[in-house]
């Protein structure tokens, strides 16, 4: 084999792994935003209100599957690494659930911009919903982002196959 088609398989297994690590991102974080939308529409239903916006879960999974990878590729929480898995998982939570904030208080700018309204106008108007929805959905986000940690710690300690096995491959009956 050539050093080219050594490049061209790398570059495929690298874009591969990437793909499937954002799908699981993606997926994930989709599943928790799903999750509590559930229970809002639950809530709200006892009011007579309806409330069907899955689709907002499936956006921000999205999102925020892709807002992960750049934490990752800006290397967020790696110098403790070496701790026990408790301080990594519990640091990569924190970092992660500001960056997320960091990123949720830009697309408010955007958003604005697109609008017409400027950068200020968009923080204005995110600021109109209060700063209860703000702290529930870092919540939201803070809580769904420990057992989500807390894998991914695993698998770096044990190695991603030996995960992928234990949840995904039939075992032997003790």
């Amino acid at each position: 084999m050539s050093g080219s088609e050594t490049k061209v398989g790398g570059w495929k297994a690298k874009i591969s792994h990437e793909l499937i690590e954002y799908g699981i991102n993606a997926i994930y974080m989709a599943l928790v935003f799903a999750s509590f939308t559930e229970y809002r529409r639950l809530l709200l239903a006892a009011h007579d209100i309806v409330y069907t916006n899955y689709w907002v879960a499936v956006i921000e999974g999205l999102v925020l599957g892709k807002v992960i990878m750049i934490g990752s590729i800006l290397r967020l929480g790696r110098w403790v690494e070496d701790k026990p898995l408790i301080v990594p998982t519990l640091y990569k939570t924190v970092v992660f659930t500001v960056f997320v904030a960091v990123f949720k208080v830009i697309e408010h700018g955007l958003r604005g911009l697109w609008h017409g309204v400027g950068f200020m106008g968009g923080l204005a108007e995110a600021s109109e919903q209060g700063v209860e929805i703000a702290l529930a959905n870092a919540l939201v986000i803070f809580v769904g982002f420990i057992p989500f940690f807390a894998v991914k710690e695993l698998g770096r300690v044990w190695g991603a196959e030996r995960i992928w096995a234990l949840f995904f491959r039939k075992r032997a009956a003790t």
